[in-house]
């Protein structure tokens, strides 16, 4: 087809295909799809005052946007005026509470699947940061700890790389290694083999990329507190099993809103470029002193015989449940919190730091579980339905016991045991 244009290449005419003009009148005019896009700098295009109804200028692409930590990112990116990108594999209706972060425009959704280099580019070539939230803690026909934890990740840090990314963050665990501590498991927990073989290939394809590595986030929906609390992880006289009945596991669970904190201000840091921070808490506890903490918080005690601890490695249903669930191809996320017998695993070892640099190098001041957790429980409260007449009803809750440097360093050569401290008297 033929047209007449201005000089500038805007046209005035367009005649049918077959129309006789001498050439010298009319130029050929390309069809807009054969135009290619313009590179556009889109931080020159900053507008606003800042918050949701301005744009900052960045463009960043939140893989796992939908999950558990994705949520808190999300929020925050959308208050300071980003526009956020939400691959989504599957129905896109579970995506819709996502909508709402942001101004009009600013939220855009593409679908993708993690095996797909092609739909992974297209969702990454307008963005200038990119997070990569997606994680599973139990393994499906689909999916192995390999595909989720190392394939994935290195596939996104490669196409990121190709694509002229500034910024990756990147999300692994506190306790991955090479060689992962062993509680009952022959070989230890895969998922944090695989997590470190992870941070190995996102260094590799990305090495500015910025690491984090978390302990127990909770939070509201999380997966840590509805495990604890899961039917399926209480036996039939409402006992917790616990490896060593949680003495010498010890913890450092993190509040979900300092990780996301955490995560904001790495993208804004120019110490955070190939740096791994450790998302850790600000307090060292047992096992057994958390679960103790966490139940009392929802008025229920062992003199009223509402829980009770009891010893993993002498209960066979927890592994039968674990094994189950983690096979059973309905609800394994939703209904049965990604149980399994390496979370049981990863709930039976320590929190072990290498040295890096926590949450406060980057600013944010650490909450504590007596601030945080009795608010995270309000809702599973054994007698919410109750109103106290009085102050002195209220039910006082002792706090966790924090576990000082010594106390950790006796608990772990006791620990050294292993199996023979179920053995009254041995420690």
């Amino acid at each position: 087809m033929a047209g007449l244009s201005m000089r500038s290449g805007i046209p005035l005419l367009k005649l049918p295909a077959g129309t006789m003009a001498p050439s010298s009148q009319f130029l050929a005019q390309s069809y807009s799809s054969e135009v290619k896009a313009r590179d556009i700098n889109l931080a020159a295009m900053k507008r606003g005052r800042g918050g949701r109804s301005s744009f900052s200028g960045d463009v960043v692409t939140v893989f796992g946007g939908n999950g558990f930590i994705g949520r808190g990112v999300a929020n925050r990116l959308g208050k300071n005026g980003s526009q956020m990108i939400f691959p989504y594999r599957g129905d896109h209706y579970k995506m819709m509470r996502l909508k709402v972060v942001g101004d009009l425009g600013q939220v855009l959704f593409c679908p993708f699947e993690l095996k797909d280099e092609e739909s992974i580019r297209n969702a990454v070539k307008h963005s200038n940061i990119v997070i990569n939230l997606i994680g599973r803690d139990m393994e499906t026909r689909n999916f192995s700890y390999t595909d989720v934890n190392v394939n994935g990740p290195e596939t996104i840090a490669r196409i990121c790389k190709e694509m002229g990314v500034q910024r990756l963050v990147h999300m692994s665990s506190i306790n991955a290694r090479a060689e992962p501590e062993r509680a009952f498991l022959s070989r230890g927990s895969e998922w944090l083999r695989t997590k470190y073989a992870g941070e190995l290939a996102v260094r590799d394809q990305f090495p500015d990329a910025t690491i984090f590595r978390c302990s127990d986030v909770y939070g509201q929906q999380d997966n840590f507190i509805n495990r604890i609390f899961s039917i399926l992880t209480r036996n039939g006289f409402h006992g917790i099993p616990l490896y060593l009945k949680g003495n010498y596991t010890v913890k450092q669970p993190v509040h979900m809103s300092d990780v996301v904190t955490g995560i904001m201000n790495s993208l804004y840091d120019p110490e955070a470029i190939g740096q791994t921070y450790e998302a850790v808490g600000p307090e060292r506890i047992t096992m057994n002193e958390l679960v103790r903490y966490m139940y009392e918080c929802t008025s229920r005690t062992p003199e009223a015989w509402n829980f009770h601890i009891t010893e993993l490695m002498l209960d066979p249903t927890a592994f039968i449940k674990a094994y189950m669930t983690s096979k059973s191809p309905f609800g394994g996320v939703e209904a049965f919190y990604q149980q399994s017998l390496d979370t049981l695993e990863r709930m039976s070892i320590s929190d072990e730091s290498e040295g890096y640099p926590d949450l406060t190098h980057l600013g944010v001041k650490l909450s504590t579980l007596q601030q945080r957790m009795p608010w995270e429980l309000k809702a599973r409260d054994l007698f919410s339905y109750y109103e106290y007449e009085t102050v002195e009803e209220v039910p006082i809750v002792k706090p966790p016991k924090i576990l000082s440097f010594h106390e950790e360093r006796d608990l772990k050569n006791r620990g050294a045991a292993g199996l023979l401290n179920i053995i009254p008297g041995i420690n």
